[in-house]
């Protein structure tokens, strides 16, 4: 049986164990969450009014949001409250909201941003979070959702060493599109991502022509509201 993590329990040590884990690609967690957020900003081509980063952790996501989506209401949400209080503190203005409360009235967003949340949702569970997702979209709304790549080795070692991805099942690129379609969205796009370190920024152009390569660090996957 698979223990669950409890992130509350990382919320103060989070952001130095991923730095930890991932310093042989980047210096600081601050790439990832831009190279993210940028190539979303890149594939959104619609009017943005109110962004949803589902599984915000302690939010260190939610600034680059902010920068890309300038016009857009940005709110984050998460199932660990200790890591919603420091999303809090570091983003005041914001709204925070916890997914074990009632987020029935939570309203609808033109841009959902999911990245590593699904891995820890027991398989079971994850048509169920997507079926969230889509209720939680406005007609023709976007939900891009970011997930480790199973066929890179390196990216399995950071995760089989890593405290909180103790519970951690990861999905390949067709499972977590037939879960996304499966709860009634559908799939516009798929690429994998994360090739290049920026140390080699010489090479940074080899990222847009290797989406189809099954070697990059991560994945993503571009769904719409299917209406």
């Amino acid at each position: 049986m698979i223990k669950r993590v409890d992130f509350d329990e990382y919320t103060d040590s989070y952001n130095e164990l991923l730095g930890e884990k991932t310093k042989f690609f980047a210096s600081g967690d601050e790439y990832f969450a831009r190279y993210k957020i940028e190539l979303v900003r890149k594939h959104v081509n619609t009017p943005v009014k109110r962004v949803l980063e589902f599984g915000c952790g302690i939010g260190r996501n939610i600034p680059f949001l902010q920068e890309a989506f300038s016009r857009a209401t940005v709110v984050g949400s998460d199932i660990s409250r200790a890591s919603l209080d420091v999303a809090a503190r570091e983003n005041p203005g914001v709204e925070f909201l916890c997914e074990e409360d009632n987020l029935a009235d939570i309203g609808q967003f033109d841009l959902i941003f999911v990245a590593g949340v699904f891995h820890h949702i027991p398989p079971n569970q994850r048509t169920l979070a997507a079926g969230a997702l889509r209720n939680r979209l406005e007609k023709l709304g976007h939900v891009f959702v970011f997930e480790h790549n199973p066929y890179n080795p390196i990216t399995r070692r950071i995760v089989n060493t890593c405290p909180y991805d103790e519970d951690a099942v990861l999905l390949k690129p067709t499972e977590l599109k037939s879960t996304l379609r499966t709860a009634g969205l559908s799939v516009e796009r798929t690429e994998y991502c994360l090739f290049v370190p920026p140390r080699f920024s010489m090479l940074s152009g080899l990222e847009r022509r290797l989406g189809w390569l099954p070697l990059g660090g991560q994945y993503w996957v571009q769904a719409r509201h299917d209406v």
